[in-house]
């Protein structure tokens, strides 16, 4: 597989492009993103379908510049997917026609199906671990589900029931009735479903969970995999649809380019809510576009990840870590630690992930600037560590690396973070134990050089060096609970 692929999703609302660039087999990241509110689709719904000639223009001028920045990067290979409003159009041989004569571009139309399991893998490889979910992706033509069982996608399907669509049938004419009648009808071919957790793709989901997250004050500056509860989706969605004025949208956290649109995705997302008995709400910032490049970069493995693989970690190590042996080592020595004293500290075993996570990732700053390491690191991981990851993994696992080495994670910073973070007292105790690791591997060793025993509070270190630097670090460290370091 190319280096740089680009990929174009055509919706009836955006035409998006990203660019991802590999670091190695299946590590990437995200080097370029795009996007322009063509809405190919305007007014084609009360012509039956048919393309319009301006909005048609529109989408060849912003695929032609689209090209130009992948020229710019350099992109090897360039997939471009069209989905509902070209699917649906009679006229759209000459839409494909002309891009393909004009810019050499070759567009595949997918059909619902295809759609809504290119959302459902992106999802199953870059959120983190769903059982029993429902992906629902609100486009301006159709909206998409995929039943996700066990890690599984079990089943797939389109339904004609997009924002713009919506607009264009019902709501330019005040007929919120019948587009609730409408939107029940094409809701009855999902038959019973059975989730606990709704998965909101697409850019509907995403503002409205943007606002959500901003009204609450919610602590982490993250869409992808933020999640709330029930209640507090169904009262946004009435307040939503409850709106007569755009100032009422404003107030809500709606940006203007939303306004003619946000309200029929809130219905459609309501009218879900009273079919399916939904009980959690998980954020996605991927969907389409990682699909399309997630099947062509895992074509070999089923469309799914090795077993333990994480592409945001892997992407972190093969940028940003230079001496790998420091970080195995770090890593070795910190879940030996946790497997000795976790007991002793009252830790759950659940959190040995992270900390060891913590101190694999901890050397990453230094690649940016040594003597602001963990200030970097901090700001990488919470950026950085994007896929695979809960909120609250991400903030655990950053705090111990901003505070790691001869401190222990300031009180302000807890009471921030307190609805993400363990209780104090672990996330203190997972904090030591890193910055103890660092410290007994101050002579940075070839390969670890002592062996570790504790009983009742007291760590033997057993070696045949003097740790003179070992023990220095040891002395400056705090921890709350009573502990002895011995050589």
């Amino acid at each position: 597989m190319a280096k740089r692929v680009g990929v174009i999703d055509i919706g009836s609302n955006s035409v998006r492009m990203v660019i991802y660039e590999r670091t190695s087999r299946y590590a990437f990241h995200l080097l370029h993103e795009e996007k322009s509110k063509v809405r190919i689709s305007e007014n084609a719904y009360k012509h039956n379908g048919i393309l319009q000639e301006i909005p048609m223009q529109r989408t060849l001028d912003a695929l032609q510049d689209f090209l130009s920045i992948a020229a710019s990067f350099k992109v090897r290979k360039t997939l471009c997917v069209a989905t509902s409003a070209l699917r649906d159009a009679p006229n759209k041989k000459d839409f494909l026609q002309k891009v393909k004569h004009k810019l050499q571009l070759k567009i595949k139309i997918i059909d619902g199906e295809k759609e809504a399991y290119f959302g459902a893998i992106s999802c199953l490889n870059l959120l983190p671990s769903l059982s029993q979910a429902l992906t629902i992706d609100i486009g301006g033509g159709s909206t998409e589900f995929s039943l996700i069982e066990s890690q599984k996608i079990s089943h797939t399907l389109s339904l004609n029931i997009g924002t713009v669509r919506l607009k264009e049938l019902f709501f330019d004419k005040e007929d919120i009735e019948g587009a609730k009648v409408y939107i029940d009808k094409e809701l009855e071919k999902l038959g019973n479903i059975d989730a606990d957790t709704l998965v909101g793709i697409g850019g509907t989901f995403r503002a409205i969970s943007s606002a959500i997250l901003k009204r609450s004050n919610y602590p982490l500056n993250k869409l992808h995999a933020f999640s709330y509860n029930l209640t507090t989706f169904q009262e946004y969605l009435q307040a939503l649809l409850n709106t007569q004025e755009n100032h009422q949208l404003t107030s809500l956290g709606i940006k203007s380019n939303r306004f003619d649109v946000i309200k029929p995705g809130a219905l459609i997302l309501q009218r879900v809510l009273h079919k399916i008995s939904i009980q959690n709400i998980i954020t996605s910032g991927v969907g389409v576009r990682e699909g399309v490049y997630l099947a062509d970069l895992l074509r070999n493995s089923k469309h799914r990840f090795p077993h333990n693989f994480n592409t945001s970690v892997k992407y972190l190590l093969d940028n940003h870590i230079t001496d790998k042996s420091f970080s195995n080592q770090l890593n070795k020595l910190t879940k030996k630690l946790f497997d000795l004293t976790y007991e002793y500290f009252g830790i759950e075993k659940k959190y040995r992930y992270e900390l060891a996570l913590a101190a694999k990732l901890y050397p990453i700053g230094s690649d940016i600037h040594f003597y602001s390491q963990n200030k970097h690191t901090y700001y990488m991981i919470q950026s950085a560590l994007e896929y695979g990851f809960s909120h609250k993994n991400i903030t655990l696992i950053a705090t111990l690396t901003k505070y790691a080495k001869n401190k222990l994670p300031a009180d302000s910073h807890l009471q921030k973070y307190a609805t993400l973070l363990p209780e104090y007292t672990t996330t203190k105790s997972l904090s030591f134990l890193l910055s103890l690791s660092i410290a007994l591997l101050s002579h940075r060793p070839r390969d670890i050089d002592f062996d570790l025993e504790f009983c009742d509070g007291v760590l033997y270190i057993n070696g045949k060096g003097n740790y003179y630097l070992a023990k220095d670090a040891v002395k400056k460290l705090i921890c709350e609970e009573k502990f002895e370091v011995r050589f």
